[in-house]
């Protein structure tokens, strides 16, 4: 299936928003006849390390999504919904996700090196997204270092979680 149709995805961030719910993510899988729709939602108030998304929050989601999906012309009648959690280590998504998990350990994922003369993974503590100039991620490296990361530049981010 590939990517969502952005009206389509615009249109489930809304409606997961009407639900009071976070929409982090949304994977299109499957074939052509039968496509999977995967949605990951998240609680609005969440914090690093609480998933805070039950089974039962899952069914709410779901149940609220499917009759506008099954009447979606643009989607087969042999759709499969899996409504599912951020889980643990939580993709940071949007802008919002850097600023509202500053202070949790993530690791950030470029292309190419994401600082000159550092690798293309680092890990560390986010500090935060500053937008001065274009929205950088502002990230503590394990040696105390701070480095600043042009967002564009990341092709993915999530929170790390340890064992205590």
């Amino acid at each position: 299936m590939g990517k969502a149709i952005p009206e389509v995805a615009r249109e489930l961030d809304v409606r997961v928003s009407e639900l009071g719910y976070e929409l982090v993510d949304i994977e299109w899988a499957g074939s052509a006849r039968r496509p999977i729709v995967r949605v990951r939602v998240d609680r609005p108030d969440s914090v690093a390390g609480e998933t805070g998304i039950t089974a039962d929050d899952c069914a709410v989601v779901s149940r609220g999504l499917e009759p506008w999906l099954d009447e979606l012309t643009s989607l087969p009648d042999t759709y499969v919904l899996e409504v599912s959690s951020p889980g643990v280590e939580r993709p940071l998504v949007r802008a919002n996700d850097f600023r509202r998990f500053a202070g949790a350990q993530v690791a950030i994922k470029g292309k190419h090196p994401l600082v000159e003369g550092m690798a293309r993974r680092l890990e560390g503590e986010l500090l935060g997204l500053a937008e001065e100039a274009g929205e950088q991620v502002l990230l503590r490296l394990p040696s105390g270092e701070e480095v600043s990361i042009d967002r564009k530049k990341i092709v993915g981010a999530h929170l790390i979680f340890r064992w205590k």
